[in-house]
């Protein structure tokens, strides 16, 4: 088994409103291993991308800690942080607004170096002629704007710009729902690729299932701020344990009109408010399997069997 990477402990990231404390990350515990990809599913509004940039510290976390090699990131300062920050990066969702309009390929994937002092000046441009071969992004392309070109090639600079520092760990967060589907594919082999070469570790998150099945060794699901099953793909698509997770496979479309499940486990009712939860199992409004205990006490994430986590009442 490769060397653990990063480390979660009860991650909490809580966000003050006008109606109360949104709980958007509720004490996740993950870990994270050099080489590998962890993805992370959900709905919209689950706490995914929140966990993701709790872990690099561009959130501060509200409570709980992040171990990067065995080091707690979260009690160091400013200028120790800065150097953890090269460490990890991340690719964001919209290659487009990410991309500042006024800089040209070549300018954007300097940046980070020059604000970094990675290397002398006379060598910055050369590097970026590598990352750009790297990313695949044709030499011709360097005095390009954003608004030039198509979405992956923007998601390349941003995958040129996430690599230009020579990271260990980077959060990918939905880096191809903008992209048209055979472009997600290019961008998936990609990265698939930099991380056999690089023995890159990547925490991935994305809403579409066959995305993170394609690309992940392990999987976190989460529902409302909190991870209700963690396993590995090739386990949870095969046997997912927990009602939700089974929905949300359920959902994933069949690409042979005369194939037919048995019965579609649709989730009905709406989300629950995240805002000052109480206690019980979040997901129990909406449970065909929900019973009297789920609603008045929060089920703890254990091991059903090995290296498979659920947190439900049921199972």
């Amino acid at each position: 088994m490769s060397k653990e990477l990063i480390r979660t402990v009860d991650l909490k990231k809580y966000f003050k409103t006008g109606g109360g404390t949104l709980h958007a990350v509720d004490g996740v515990d993950l870990v994270i291993r050099e080489g590998r990809t962890l993805g992370v599913v959900g709905e919209s509004g689950c706490g995914k991308s929140t966990l993701g940039r709790t872990i690099l510290q561009i959130h501060r976390p509200t409570s709980g800690q992040v171990f990067y090699e065995g080091k707690d990131i979260t009690k160091i300062g400013r200028r120790e942080l800065a150097g953890y920050r090269r460490k990890m990066q991340i690719i964001f969702q919209d290659p487009y607004s990410s991309l500042n309009p006024r800089m040209s390929v070549q300018e954007l994937i300097a940046e980070p170096l020059i604000i970094n002092k990675i290397l002398p000046r006379q060598e910055i441009y050369a590097e970026v002629e590598r990352l750009m071969d790297l990313t695949g992004l044709a030499k011709r392309l360097a005095g390009a704007y954003p608004h030039e070109l198509d979405g992956g090639r923007r998601q390349r600079i941003g995958i040129a710009r996430a690599l230009s520092l020579n990271p260990k760990f980077i959060v990918c967060d939905e880096p191809v729902s903008a992209l048209d589907v055979s472009i997600q594919a290019q961008i998936l082999n990609l990265l698939m690729d930099l991380q056999q070469e690089m023995g890159l570790a990547y925490l991935f998150i994305t809403h579409d299932l066959s995305v993170v099945k394609h690309i992940s060794d392990e999987i976190v699901v989460m529902y409302l701020g909190m991870c209700i099953e963690q396993t590995s793909a090739s386990e949870l698509f095969r046997e997912p344990l927990h009602p939700y997770t089974r929905a949300l496979l359920d959902s994933i479309p069949l690409p042979d009109p005369a194939m037919r499940r048995k019965k579609i486990r649709a989730i009905k009712g709406e989300i629950s408010n995240p805002i000052d939860p109480k206690p019980g199992c979040r997901f129990a409004p909406r449970c065909p399997m929900a019973t009297e205990r789920c609603f008045s006490r929060t089920p703890e994430l254990r091991e059903i069997r090995e290296g498979h986590f659920v947190a439900c009442h049921e199972v």
